[in-house]
């Protein structure tokens, strides 16, 4: 069930997501940055959460953890000091140090669900610049976050469904992107993916392993706490798995297209789940 004691205010703004593959002589490095977790990032302008994520084999959802995958998930109370971030020191020195790194500035469409019993909100206009008129359909892609935290004595139960979920998501059409990510081992997982449409992020939220195994979550419980984000892109850029993207809409024009697209059937057996 949902945790819904002594809940926090819900948490709005855009999202920054970055994704790195370090270098083998680097892994010691991004060994300090999990131990550090939030601390270097207190005094950070317009910061509201930041979480610093391992993931596992090959950055993939697995119970062996990758040496060298890291994850950097980031809410800010504004557009501007999202992209200040990306351009700073602490973001070039995760960028020096990888074999390959994706970063991604997101506008978040529709939220369910809590993390760290906070619940996520819509990105307002302020947010993204307080355009003067509102956009068309945003273009581009769309990025998904699932979170949850399992329940202890279910996690082996979970486990059993999660690698044949994620092996279907990795070869998924429209799927351009994906990654599992984890906040501590076995017990608070993380999935971020990156659409080319909703079709297809539909038609993989409803077939295959992926039903079978989001029919077993509901079905006995898995989560104590969960979190499904969907968020129009604003801007990315980067090399993951050999593939380069890049994409810019984040003008305050562009920005406050992403507030208007079509909105997205809220019924979770429709959406991805958390594994």
């Amino acid at each position: 069930m949902e945790a819904i004691a002594n809940l926090h205010d819900p948490l709005s703004g855009v999202v920054v997501v970055l994704l790195a593959d370090f270098l083998r002589q680097h892994q010691g490095w991004g060994w300090l940055r999990l131990v550090a977790g939030a601390t270097p990032y207190k005094e950070v302008p317009g910061l509201t959460m930041v979480k610093v994520m391992g993931s596992g084999h090959g950055g993939g959802f697995s119970l062996r953890p990758s040496a060298t995958h890291q994850g950097l998930i980031c809410t800010f109370t504004h557009l501007d000091l999202a992209l200040q971030f990306l351009d700073s020191p602490a973001v070039q020195a995760y960028r020096s140090r990888a074999r390959e790194c994706w970063s991604g500035v997101m506008a978040v469409q529709s939220a369910r669900g809590h993390w760290d019993k906070q619940a996520w909100q819509a990105s307002s206009a302020q947010s993204l610049g307080e355009p003067g008129q509102d956009g068309a359909q945003a273009p581009g892609p769309f990025a998904v976050l699932t979170r949850a935290s399992i329940v202890p004595t279910k996690a082996m139960a979970f486990w059993r469904y999660a690698p044949a979920a994620q092996a279907d998501l990795d070869q998924s059409p429209g799927c351009l992107l994906a990654m599992g990510l984890g906040e501590a081992p076995l017990v608070r997982q993380c999935t971020f993916s990156l659409w080319q449409d909703t079709a297809s992020m539909l038609n993989y939220a409803h077939q295959g392993a992926h039903q079978v195994a989001s029919a077993a979550a509901y079905k006995h419980q898995f989560f104590s706490e969960s979190l499904f984000v969907r968020m129009q892109v604003l801007q990315m850029a980067g090399v993951w798995k050999g593939q380069p993207f890049q994409f810019d809409n984040a003008s305050p024009l562009g920005a406050a297209a992403a507030l208007d697209t079509a909105p997205v059937v809220d019924t979770p057996r429709l959406e991805l789940s958390h594994v």
